[in-house]
């Protein structure tokens, strides 16, 4: 806390007058970041329906740059320091996923390459399994890799197989 309010020019007590604690702090600054998220992705998907592609390389983006903010000592400290926050992190992550991703898929089934013999909802739950399993804190730790790169991995293993021939051409 200390750094946080040296960084930002103001007194410890000043800090704290706005926030009880370091878990509230956390929590707020988790919440705005995922409005960001949110309306960032917005944005990526907002012409699915004219270009699936296109849509999604900006999707892929928007993913890449959001998540290329989140470094090591912070998934390091959130471990350690605040797992059960981590609930939070996951369930807005699972309404991202869902809202994007499913609004994504299901207009890239309407364009004809997500192939149709999948399900879209299968594919979202099966993205969102891995994205679990695969970018937390513990894993991602384990595993020497930055969240972003995780989380990229698992959205090409889960969407390489889920691209139809016609969706490949050109990519």
């Amino acid at each position: 806390m200390d750094d946080l309010a040296n960084e930002l020019g103001m007194s410890k007590k000043t800090l704290y007058s706005n926030f009880s604690s370091k878990r509230a702090l956390l929590e707020a600054a988790l919440l705005d970041k995922f409005q960001d998220v949110s309306a960032d992705l917005e944005r990526a998907t907002a012409a699915a329906s004219s270009d699936f592609l296109m849509s999604l390389h900006g999707l892929l983006a928007c993913l890449q740059r959001q998540m290329g903010e989140i470094q090591p000592p912070f998934v390091r400290d959130m471990r350690r320091e605040a797992p059960d926050i981590f609930k939070l992190v996951e369930a807005r992550r699972a309404e991202l996923i869902h809202r994007h991703f499913g609004k994504l898929l299901g207009e890239g089934r309407k364009a004809g390459v997500i192939r149709k013999d999948i399900p879209v909802k299968l594919i979202i739950e099966t993205l969102l399994g891995a994205v679990q399993a695969i970018v937390n804190p513990q894993k991602i730790e384990e595993l020497g890799m930055l969240p972003r790169d995780g989380m990229l991995a698992v959205i090409k293993i889960i969407l390489e197989g889920a691209i139809a021939r016609k969706g490949r051409k050109g990519a």
